[in-house]
């Protein structure tokens, strides 16, 4: 693929059988489509274990995509591998996204980098500050003693079945949840891991995407186009919310359709950052607007999208 096109998550029109999300997508002009395979999603547009040990499956999977005009561009795993009790589960899901990205051809993989326990706890622990001082020795132990033992593994099981990208999301409540921890675990466990680059998080985060792309560069592996709005009352509120997300008008701040939070501008800036450092993926919309029905904020997303793209190609 040799250049930057607007592809789906396809999770962002969960509602829709697969046929119709790809028809959808088909008619708002985007080429590529990524499907997720389960963990922290439901999975409504494949079932890993049947397509895994049915060809019949998997050819049916195809000639959709081939009906339509699409090209499956990434398989989604996200959940949690590191966590204490739900972690067999979610790494069974993981490798048996790997075994079908194998049998398809496809070489990337989007995910989550996980978030172990406390040592011998139940429940995962997200450390965001160095104090009280057992923070920085529950950190070392999170990631040399699990993440990048595991990590080390799974990027062989991925190699052995032709899975040579798997793109980390950067978010909250994982251990890589920003750059430096992006870089430190491409660092320990090798190039097969890089980042799926979603400005969303970071945006509410306080960090800067555009110099995220900056940093990144060549460790981009996959893009998600998802925006953020930070609203007024963040001021009072702080950017760490607890809120539910469709509470739309009590947060401080919303995932919203991309184009809302920030402008084609942005979006075009967005692109041309990427392009800057070699990126020639899709821009893979991710729709969690809860203030719009999801194939509105699908197509306010595929055309800002299109209209940034046709900005950077003037």
């Amino acid at each position: 693929m040799g250049a930057m096109n607007v592809g789906l998550l396809t999770d962002s029109l969960s509602g829709l059988a697969r046929r119709e999300v790809f028809a959808e997508a088909a008619r708002l002009g985007i080429t590529t489509v990524e499907l997720a395979a389960g963990n922290w999603s439901s999975s409504p547009h494949m079932k890993i274990d049947e397509l895994v040990a049915s060809e019949a499956a998997r050819e049916e999977l195809l000639g959709e995509l081939g009906e339509f005009g699409l090209e499956l561009e990434a398989l989604n795993a996200s959940g949690n591998q590191l966590h204490p009790t739900l972690g067999a589960e979610h790494d069974r899901v993981v490798r048996q996204t790997i075994r079908l990205a194998g049998q398809l051809g496809i070489r990337t993989l989007v995910m989550m980098s996980g978030l172990p326990a406390a040592r011998g706890d139940s429940f995962p622990a997200w450390i965001t500050t160095v104090w009280p001082p057992e923070n920085l020795e529950l950190l070392d132990y999170q990631w040399t003693e699990v993440a990048i033992p595991y990590w080390s593994e799974l990027v062989r099981f991925a190699n052995d079945h032709g899975v040579t990208r798997i793109a980390v999301e950067m978010h909250a409540n994982q251990l890589v949840y920003s750059p430096p921890g992006l870089v430190r675990l491409r660092e320990a466990v090798g190039e097969t891991v890089g980042v799926n680059v979603d400005p969303s998080h970071l945006f509410w985060m306080g960090a800067d995407p555009l110099e995220a792309i900056d940093l990144l560069g060549p460790a981009i592996h996959h893009v998600h186009a998802k925006d953020t709005r930070i609203e007024q009352r963040v001021s009072v509120r702080s950017r760490l919310e607890t809120t539910p997300n469709d509470l739309v008008g009590d947060r401080a701040w919303n995932y919203v359709a991309v184009g809302t939070g920030h402008d084609v501008d942005y979006w075009a800036e967005f692109a041309r950052r990427l392009g800057a450092v070699g990126y020639t993926g899709a821009l893979s919309i991710e729709n969690e607007d809860y203030s719009l029905a999801a194939l509105e904020s699908v197509a306010i997303a595929a055309r800002t999208l299109h209209s940034a793209l046709a900005s950077v190609g003037d």
